[in-house]
């Protein structure tokens, strides 16, 4: 975890707590990332979408456990230093982009799993759409200080969602954020 982590914050690498990359977004406590990673039940031949790449550390974890990880941060910065720790620490089946997760990452889609490292309060469509049948999801909702994390399968066309457990996340932004606070923008074309 220490490789992900900006100098400044070394010191607390390996303490169970969410810890500062900058941007007002954070590293997920070491505990959240191995609960979401197990809820997933990744397989080898998996092809993930993770939203919210942050530091790149969650995505080198599924990396190790998945065929191919497709993940997408809405921070330029971080997106950038996460893609150069990610080279850095061989995780060569992970694939980064700019971009507002909301939105998914449609070609690359159907994904056989999604996982969202920020909380909105819904699921946002697109990753419904782009989650394929018999897919998984593990995704935290809610608002500020009032979160669960879910796993949801896709049956037959429809979410079959499981609450998980409590717990803290930053908020999902972009669109989601938006749309939260009722100043959702018309779509362009």
């Amino acid at each position: 975890r220490h490789r992900f982590l900006p100098p400044e914050t070394l010191r607390h690498a390996y303490d169970d707590e969410s810890i500062p990359i900058g941007l007002g977004q954070t590293i997920t406590p070491p505990f959240d990332v191995a609960f979401m990673t197990e809820a997933l039940d990744p397989k080898p031949t998996d092809k993930v979408f993770e939203v919210g790449t942050g530091s790149g550390y969650q995505a080198a974890i599924l990396s190790r456990l998945v065929k191919d990880v497709y993940s997408v941060e809405i921070h330029e910065t971080l997106s950038k230093r996460a893609s150069e720790v990610l080279k850095e620490v061989g995780a060569t089946n992970v694939h980064t982009r700019v971009g507002d997760g909301y939105a998914g990452w449609p070609e690359e889609a159907p994904f056989d799993a999604i996982i969202v490292t920020c909380a909105p309060r819904k699921i946002p469509p697109p990753l419904i759409e782009q989650l394929k049948e018999g897919g998984r999801m593990v995704i935290p909702l809610g608002g500020r200080f009032n979160q669960t994390v879910y796993h949801v399968t896709k049956q037959n066309g429809k979410l079959i969602t499981k609450e998980l457990r409590p717990t803290l996340f930053v908020p999902m932004t972009g669109r989601a954020q938006r749309e939260a606070a009722g100043t959702q923008e018309k779509e362009k074309p």
